[in-house]
């Protein structure tokens, strides 16, 4: 197994909570798409663009914060972050993600940005309501930019949180362009016992990688944290 980096594990949580956003949240991923014409591949561009954008900026945000925490631990985001991650993955991959917190008072405010949103033109739309995901009554999602803050720093805190975007990309794109296709074939349920099933894959590599940095009195611990980071 190659060495996993943590943007490369941000983005695979990408491609594992996609998954769920394709069974559950596709419709709702999809909403800004009242219409195909000609424009849909340029306002499918824009809506992904304020997206990655806004993860963007709250990573930005997130691993600005957690700069101070992890000013506590000896090795810092090159031990904590790999650790939380598999705690993440292990998290959704037991179904346990579905407990998590989705504060009410972003859903509101969703909500009210999509009804304004639909009084303006299609590209307008899209792009406001990609902005706008982070709002997304998502758990994994909010669990992603959590994560963020197990960065050390503001740009890596940015990467991570573009690189999760990014894992989500390809399959959000598959629901937005073939979803009623994807609806008659894939169930709900049958999403999420995939969704599961990679996850726990995913937390039993990552642990795997990381079984060196158990041993704290050895030197494997820094060389880690470099190969980590």
């Amino acid at each position: 197994m190659m060495p996993i980096d943590t943007s490369a594990a941000a983005f695979m949580a990408g491609i594992v909570t996609s998954i769920h956003c394709v069974g559950m949240c596709g419709p709702l991923s999809c909403s800004w798409a009242v219409s195909r014409d000609g424009s849909f591949m340029r306002n499918t561009a824009l809506y992904h663009t304020g997206r990655l954008t806004a993860y963007g900026l709250v990573g930005t945000i997130a691993g600005a914060i957690g700069i101070m925490p992890l000013s506590f631990f000896q090795h810092g985001a090159g031990i904590v972050l790999p650790w939380l991650l598999v705690l993440a993955f292990a998290i959704v991959g037991m179904g346990l993600d579905a407990w998590l917190p989705k504060p009410k008072f972003l859903s509101s405010g969703l909500r009210r940005i999509q009804t304004a949103a639909f009084k303006l033109n299609s590209s307008l739309r899209a792009a406001i309501l990609g902005l706008a995901t982070p709002l997304l009554p998502c758990g994994p999602l909010y669990m992603m930019f959590a994560l963020a803050m197990a960065n050390g720093s503001a740009s890596r805190g940015a990467e991570f949180a573009l690189s999760f975007g990014l894992g989500t990309l390809p399959l959000l794109f598959l629901a937005q362009t073939q979803l009623h296709w994807l609806g008659g074939r894939l169930q709900p349920a049958t999403m999420r016992k995939l969704q599961r099933g990679l996850a726990l894959v995913t937390a039993v590599i990552l642990a795997w990688r990381l079984r060196d940095t158990l041993d704290f009195n050895s030197d494997a611990v820094p060389s880690c944290c470099h190969a980590l980071n």
